[in-house]
């Protein structure tokens, strides 16, 4: 993933500094950064990713120019630009503001299209400027969460956000072959929930298991969903919920390393998870014994 390096800093030309970004995060096949700018005028060159930028900041008066096409109008909070890769554009910003910048690689588009039976030769994404789109700001502002938490949900979660992202994007530029589905085969279901269980305590990933599954990401996303009713970051969690429990109830272990066993990030983030599925704390659990 190449960070937004067409963008300048001087002589008038928009500033602008990383707040948060997901470089280090070893997310799958896209990133995201959120990003203070300065008013100025930014481009892009020719890009190598589907660029996709959510308005976070305060509203600003923009000029947009991109193929050909000039549009200029107030831009707030929740406005998307989509520039997809092999195009390029300018922008000129009349103040400053934020924005989420997600960069999606074509492995990842191509990936998700064969996954919904639809032809990557005919997926054509085009350039779409200072639009409104609910699903996307959902996933925005999801993201941008994720971004700022400092209980981050992890990779898994990350990686199904990408996931709706791409897909998303071509509901929108291609059509759809329905697909005819009861899920996952019960003995692969059956290896990924024995998988999950036996590595709690890892930091599972997406592809991880879609590997165990014998199937692509996306498409085990779907399927997972499929089988037992909920997404399989909520599975996830509600395992280790309960294997927390059972070791609060059954073991003396000092809630810190039950909280690093059950793969929470610290003993605070397991606290939160357990009162939000059972409504207790895990001293009281504790103190059940």
């Amino acid at each position: 993933m190449q960070d937004r390096a067409w963008m300048h800093r001087n002589n008038g030309k928009m500033q602008f500094s990383v707040r948060q970004a997901s470089f280090d995060r070893c997310w799958t096949g896209f990133a995201a950064a959120l990003i203070d700018t300065s008013g100025g005028v930014s481009q892009a060159r020719y890009t190598k990713d589907h660029g996709i930028s959510v308005q976070v900041g305060s509203p600003i008066l923009t000029t947009s120019r991109v193929d050909g096409s000039v549009s200029r109008r107030l831009q707030t909070p929740g406005s998307v630009d989509l520039m997809p890769l092999g195009f390029s554009g300018e922008w000129q910003d009349e103040g400053p503001s934020a924005f989420l910048c997600i960069h999606l690689s074509p492995a990842l588009v191509q990936t998700t299209a064969e996954d919904m039976d639809v032809n990557p030769d005919r997926v054509s994404l085009l350039p779409m400027l200072q639009f409104r789109d609910p699903q996307i700001e959902h996933l925005g502002w999801a993201l941008k969460a994720e971004l700022e938490s400092s209980e981050p949900s992890g990779r898994l979660y990350a990686d199904g956000l990408g996931q709706a992202l791409a897909a998303h994007l071509l509901r929108q530029h291609a059509p759809l072959v329905p697909r005819v589905t009861k899920g996952l085969p019960k003995r692969r279901l059956q290896r990924v929930t024995d998988f999950i269980h036996d590595h709690l305590a890892q930091d599972l990933t997406l592809v991880q298991l879609a590997e165990v599954a014998c199937v692509s990401p996306s498409h085990f996303k779907f399927l997972f969903k499929q089988s037992v009713g909920v997404p399989v970051h909520q599975y996830v969690i509600r395992s280790r919920v309960d294997f927390a429990i059972d070791m609060l109830v059954k073991s003396k272990l000092p809630l810190s390393d039950v909280a690093l066993q059950a793969g929470f990030a610290n003993q605070s983030h397991m606290a939160r998870c357990v009162r939000r599925v059972t409504g207790l704390t895990p001293s009281y659990l504790r103190n059940l014994t």
